[in-house]
């Protein structure tokens, strides 16, 4: 059997992502969860990024412990700041991989991941530890994007490319872009018999919200691990790592507009 290996695919990898990363809220990422949050409620953050959304969920459960990990301690720094910009005083961090949580069974009431199974190598173990420490009548909540259900307006023959090249350099590194549509899969492999599952969509088409995807998308093809892992795995040129930041910012620009990004969701009771 291969050897499980921490979370990756290349943007997250590489730490590319959080400094890059549009400010998130809980609204945004987590609105399927917030009802089964209220003061008092411990919670489990994994994969925190830069932490606005800890921070949420945070101020949601006070005062309620968080622990808010993350692999990269780089990453953490920058929940770190956020939580103290906010003089939150309920969260602490660890660096930690979802494969192998170094904490005790049935230790919080929430266990919550955001775009954190799709780059795991073994969403299915990754699901049974968050599963070991959620309390009894506790809830695990994830909720993941799904890359083959993006749509997009004006169509673009190389954003198509761009997705088929993300695609690819993620299951490259054992990742699953199109994880939103497997996480009920997921949760049941891993045991759990109680799941609510759900759907939700980002939609970027005012001009401030394509400016910043646009402009986001098309820095990091060409200036971050993305676009380095595929030079360097042959699945791309230069030449269209070029072309696919100019069609990024053809459509940033576009009056007209429009995308829209599925995430499947799920919450397992414990």
């Amino acid at each position: 059997m291969d050897e499980v290996r921490p979370a990756i695919t290349t943007h997250v990898q590489r730490g590319s992502v959080p400094g890059g990363q549009q400010p998130r809220t809980a609204e945004d990422c987590a609105a399927y969860l917030l009802p089964h949050l209220k003061p008092g409620t411990s919670v489990l953050d994994i994969g925190c990024g830069p932490g606005s959304t800890t921070a949420d969920l945070a101020e949601r459960v006070a005062p309620g412990p968080v622990l808010a990990v993350d692999l990269f301690d780089r990453v953490l720094d920058m929940a770190r700041a956020e939580v103290r910009r906010r003089n939150l005083s309920n969260v602490s961090f660890s660096t930690a991989d979802v494969h192998k949580l170094d904490l005790p069974d049935d230790a919080f009431d929430v266990v919550h991941a955001h775009q954190v199974l799709q780059h795991v190598t073994d969403p299915v173990a990754a699901l049974r530890e968050m599963r070991r420490v959620c309390r009894p009548g506790g809830v695990v909540a994830a909720r993941d994007v799904d890359y083959a259900g993006f749509i997009w307006f004006p169509q673009l023959p190389a954003l198509d490319l761009w997705r088929d090249l993300y695609q690819q350099a993620a299951r490259a590194n054992r990742g699953e872009p199109d994880a939103g549509r497997r996480l009920l899969s997921w949760a049941r492999a891993a045991g759990f018999d109680d799941v609510t599952p759900t759907a939700s969509l980002w939609c970027y088409a005012t001009p401030a919200s394509r400016e910043w995807w646009g402009g986001m998308w098309a820095d990091r093809i060409l200036h971050s691990g993305v676009g380095r892992e595929m030079l360097a795995l042959g699945l791309a040129t230069a030449a269209q790592l070029e072309e696919i930041a100019v069609a990024w910012r053809t459509w940033a620009a576009a009056p007209d507009g429009w995308l829209s990004i599925p995430h499947g969701e799920i919450l397992c009771h414990a």
